[in-house]
C-alpha cells in the first residue's frame, strides 16, 4: 500500500509542476496550440524509450484496445479542457476544481470494478477534497474576471480523468504494463489533438517562446500519467485517485515560490492539514 502511495504522490508532484509550466507557456499561445506541442512531445519521448521499457512479446490486444479507447479522450480532451481552465482561472483554482476527480473515480471504482466502499475511503477522500476546496477559498471581496462556464469545463475534465483511471485499471488487469497504457494512450491522444488543430486551420498560432514551456509540460504530464498508471497497477483506484488529487496543494506551494502569486494564509495551513489527514486515513484504513 505504501509503495502505491509513493507512486501516486510522485504523479501528483509531476502534475503540480506541469500546472506551473503550463501557466508560463499560456502567456505566449493558446491552449490548443500548447496541447499540440506538449502531447506529441511526450509521445515522441515514449516511443524513443519503448525499446528499453516495453516487452512487445507480452502484448495483449484486448488491453491495447482499452488503452487506445482511453487515449481518445485522455489526455487529449482533458489536456485541452485543463489548459483552457488554467488560462482563464490560473493554476491554483484550476487544480482545485480538478480535485473533484476522486469523487467520480471512487464512484466508478465501486460501480464498475467492484472495489469496496469503506468508511476509510469515504472519510479520506472527503477530507482531501475538503482540503483542496479550503486551499482555494476566497472572500467575496476578491474579484473574479472569468466566466462561470469555465468551471464546468474543468469539472468535465475531472470526470473524464476519473473515467480514464477506472477504465485503465480494467485494462491493466488484462495487461499489467503501465508503460504500454501510457504509450498507447498518448499516441492516440497525439493523433486526436493534431487532427483537431489541423481542422482549425491557420487560427492556431504559436509563439516560439511557448515551445520550451510546453515541451516541459508534455514531459511532466507524461511522467505523471506513467507514474499514476504504475500506482494503479499496484493498488486500487480508491487509494490512487485521492492521492494524485492532492497536487493542488503542491501547485499552491510552487506558485508561492516560483510565480509568487499566493501567500501563506490560515486557509493554506488548514487545507494542508485536511489534505494530509485525508491521505493518512486512506493509508490507515
Amino acid at each position: 500500500m505504501f509503495e502505491t502511495a509513493i507512486w501516486a504522490f510522485a504523479a501528483a508532484l509531476c502534475l503540480a509542476t506541469a500546472m506551473i509550466t503550463t501557466r508560463q507557456g499560456l502567456r505566449y499561445t493558446s491552449p490548443a496550440a500548447g496541447a499540440a506541442i506538449g502531447v506529441p512531445s511526450s509521445t515522441l519521448l515514449f516511443w524513443c524509450l519503448a525499446p528499453f521499457m516495453l516487452d512487445f512479446g507480452d502484448i495483449d490486444f484486448a488491453a491495447a484496445g482499452v488503452f487506445a479507447l482511453v487515449g481518445l479522450f485522455f489526455p487529449a480532451a482533458v489536456t485541452l479542457l485543463t489548459y483552457t481552465g488554467n488560462q482563464r482561472m490560473g493554476p491554483t483554482i484550476t487544480s482545485a476544481v480538478s480535485c473533484t476527480t476522486p469523487l467520480f473515480a471512487l464512484a466508478g471504482a465501486v460501480l464498475f470494478l467492484g472495489e469496496g466502499l469503506t468508511p476509510g475511503n469515504v472519510l479520506g477522500t472527503g477530507s482531501i477534497v475538503l482540503g483542496m476546496l479550503t486551499l482555494t477559498w476566497t472572500s467575496g471581496a476578491r474579484s473574479r474576471d472569468w466566466p462561470l462556464w469555465v468551471v464546468g469545463l474543468t469539472i468535465a475534465a475531472a470526470g473524464l480523468r476519473a473515467l480514464a483511471q477506472v477504465v485503465t485499471k480494467a485494462g491493466l488487469a488484462l495487461w499489467s504494463s503501465p508503460y504500454a497504457a501510457t504509450l498507447i494512450g498518448y499516441t492516440v491522444s497525439a493523433v486526436v489533438i493534431l487532427t483537431a488543430v489541423r481542422l482549425r486551420g491557420p487560427r492556431v498560432q504559436t509563439d516560439r517562446r511557448a515551445m520550451p514551456w510546453f515541451v516541459a509540460t508534455g514531459i511532466l504530464n507524461g511522467a505523471s500519467l506513467f507514474l499514476m498508471y504504475t500506482a494503479l497497477a499496484k493498488g486500487k483506484v480508491a487509494l490512487v485517485s485521492p492521492i494524485v488529487a492532492t497536487y493542488p496543494l503542491l501547485t499552491l506551494m510552487l506558485s508561492m515560490f516560483i510565480l509568487r502569486q499566493e501567500r501563506m494564509l490560515k486557509r493554506v495551513v488548514l487545507g494542508a492539514v485536511l489534505t494530509v489527514a485525508g491521505v493518512a486515513v486512506l493509508l490507515a484504513f
